[in-house]
């Protein structure tokens, strides 16, 4: 009976970590993202209906975006920013080789 329901449990959990989707991005500027500033650096992006997680070494950051559809793929991936006050803010990316960007308030 135990080994029934741990084996179920592993079961779950694989699935769980399986529904989302890790990308890598390159910022080329320290970002700012929801309220955390990240420096200049490659970071794994992980993105789970609307929830994002950007990490690198120790750094974790998780916030909101809406996940959007484009009508063509994106050849690359690439990362635009918001400047008003003097600091770069993610504002969207747009994740190569998929048709998708994440836009960031």
């Amino acid at each position: 009976m135990l080994k029934r329901i741990l084996t179920l449990t592993l079961i779950l959990a694989s699935a769980t970590f399986a529904s989302a989707k890790s990308y890598t991005v390159k910022l080329q500027v320290p970002t700012v993202v929801a309220g955390t500033q990240l420096d200049p650096g490659s970071y794994k992006v992980d993105v789970e209906d609307s929830k994002v997680v950007i990490r690198s070494g120790r750094t974790k950051v998780e916030t909101q975006a809406a996940v959007e559809s484009s009508e063509t793929r994106f050849s690359s991936t690439s990362v635009r920013y918001k400047n008003g006050d003097g600091k770069y803010r993610l504002a969207e990316i747009r994740l190569g080789g998929t048709n998708t960007r994440l836009v960031f308030n």
